[in-house]
């Protein structure tokens, strides 16, 4: 059975990952997620789409160059693996982590902000910053 965290304890909780890390915890989740189209990716690969040309035609708008930095950026991060399979010509093939499967409630609770109040404000998706 989960804890029920008070108030006070999930307050000196978060002053210790502060103190420990030196950064907001919200900006490490942020630095993990943030982007254009780090989102959009990450849907892609959670929906079962892996394969890197498959990525690039179900996001309408994204360079290549971008999917790749963005691809990398995510294993990097240990949010995505990548694998590489011995064959002519080559295929490469992305999933999630285990790790990156954590970020699944996160993009859940986004998403449902969104729908929520999306309407209410000013900036629409075109015009986001990348």
């Amino acid at each position: 059975m989960k804890k029920k965290w008070s108030l006070n304890e999930k307050y000196t909780e978060l002053q210790g990952l502060y103190s420990t890390y030196q950064i907001c915890p919200l900006s490490v989740t942020l630095n993990a997620i943030g982007g254009k189209w780090k989102p959009a990716v990450y849907r892609v690969i959670s929906l079962g789409v892996n394969r890197f040309g498959e990525m690039h035609h179900a996001l309408e708008g994204i360079s290549k160059r971008m999917l790749t930095r963005y691809l990398r950026e995510m294993e990097d991060d240990g949010i995505i693996h990548r694998e590489v399979f011995p064959v002519v010509p080559p295929k490469v093939e992305y999933s999630l982590t285990d790790f990156g499967k954590t970020l699944k409630p996160v993009f859940a609770a986004i998403e449902k902000w969104g729908l929520e109040h999306g309407d209410k404000t000013d900036t629409a998706p075109d015009e986001q910053v990348e």
